[in-house]
């Protein structure tokens, strides 16, 4: 048991660094695709992305580009590790009790509806625009443990694992949303087989196969089932994610933990600044003041910038005020509120909301681009600036 309780700690701890460096690599990422975008008189980057390089393996999609091969295949990787580590922490980790989820569920909850209102009361006059309410919902930790990289020891430890709390909670919510809202038309034969591969890959559980391939094949199989129907293929990740065994037979490491282990540089070093770089090309000709406050650009933005902090800071407040959770050992209000901030980095999974918002209006899936890079952008830099010139023991613990 102490074996297995160490390998789950030398996941977390590896899951931190790559995210951190991945969030580093993120924002170059991120940097060399607006170059990429606005380089005078070459559309290669857009050529690149579109470019055909592959068969249509569905109808409703069409060929498969380089576009779709990143946002539908690869980040099924992506969201198959966000299922591994919501899998691990809810079942052994630091959401393991009900009295260690309240404080992160709230304030996630709090996190994903108040920018949620914030956008539709920023554009919901629009009925075209209804679809990116949830556009400013999501927090990207990659992003956000980046600038914290940058900060080195000035964040106490309680509050890294608040953020990495709430953005696992945010994670959770990101995917029943989009299962739930961004899904139009449903396959039911192709239903039906996903439904029967998720079911055989429980089957494997329940009799205890610990050997990862056929847990792999049927992976594989299941992120075709959905793409065929109508549900987003990454859904998949996470589905099979819930059948990867955390229990070891003998003396080795539980499959969920050696698929973590493998999937964490490859996902927090490759796949995620790889999506970073094709979805945060925008193309900056033309914009001025009236193309940023707009209302979809601005309400995305302000969902982002105030909507995080207003509903997670006050999540905080109100919680630890009728008792319902302990302070943070370590940090002060000013800290507290700094990392709040950068909840407000939507950047990933905020850029692959928006993109399902509005697949048939690449100007609106642009204009939501404009407004994600803006609120990520003034949420970064001010918790940047917050946790960088706060001090630790400014104010009581006991005041947050």
């Amino acid at each position: 048991m102490a074996a297995h309780l160490q390998t789950g700690a030398k996941v977390r701890f590896a899951f931190l660094r790559s995210e951190a460096a991945g969030g580093l690599l993120l924002m170059g990422a991120a940097a060399l695709a607006m170059v990429a975008a606005n380089l005078p008189g070459t559309y290669a980057y857009n050529d690149v992305l579109h470019m055909v390089v592959g068969p249509t393996l569905s109808d409703q999609l069409g060929p498969m580009t380089v576009h779709l091969w990143i946002n539908d295949g690869l980040m099924a990787l992506f969201f198959l590790l966000v299922g591994l580590e919501l899998k691990r922490e809810f079942l052994e980790g630091r959401l393991s009790r009900w009295s260690d989820r309240m404080m992160p569920a709230l304030a996630a909850a709090a996190g994903m509806a108040v920018p949620a209102l914030i956008y539709l009361l920023v554009a919901g006059s629009d009925p075209s625009l209804h679809g990116g309410w949830a556009i400013p919902a999501a927090t990207d930790i990659a992003f956000a443990l980046g600038v914290l990289a940058l900060l080195g020891n000035r964040v106490p430890a309680s509050l890294k694992l608040l953020l990495m709390s709430v953005a696992i909670v945010d994670d959770l919510g990101a995917v029943a949303i989009i299962a739930l809202f961004y899904t139009a038309s449903i396959d039911a034969l192709a239903i039906t087989a996903a439904a029967t591969l998720f079911g055989i890959m429980h089957l494997l559980r329940w009799r205890r196969v610990n050997a990862l391939t056929p847990y792999l094949i049927l992976t594989g199989l299941l992120w075709y089932a959905v793409l065929l129907s109508g549900v987003h293929a990454t859904i998949a990740g996470v589905l099979a994610a819930t059948a990867i065994p955390l229990r070891a037979s003998g003396d080795g490491d539980a499959p969920l933990y050696r698929l973590e282990h493998a999937l964490t540089p490859l996902v927090g070093l490759l796949i995620v600044p790889l999506f970073g770089f094709a979805n945060a090309g925008v193309s900056l000709g033309g914009i001025g003041l009236q193309a940023i406050i707009a209302p979809l650009p601005l309400g995305v933005a302000a969902g982002l910038f105030l909507g995080k902090q207003i509903g997670i800071f006050g999540a905080l407040q109100i919680g630890r005020r009728l008792r319902l959770f302990g302070a943070l050992p370590g940090a002060s209000m000013m800290q507290t509120y700094g990392v709040v901030l950068l909840c407000g980095i939507g950047f990933t999974m905020s850029l692959f909301i928006g993109a399902l918002a509005f697949p048939a209006s690449p100007h609106l899936a642009e204009e939501a681009k404009i407004g994600i890079l803006l609120g990520s952008m003034m949420s970064a830099l001010a918790g940047y600036g917050v946790l960088r010139f706060s001090r630790p023991k400014a104010f009581s613990a006991s005041t947050i």
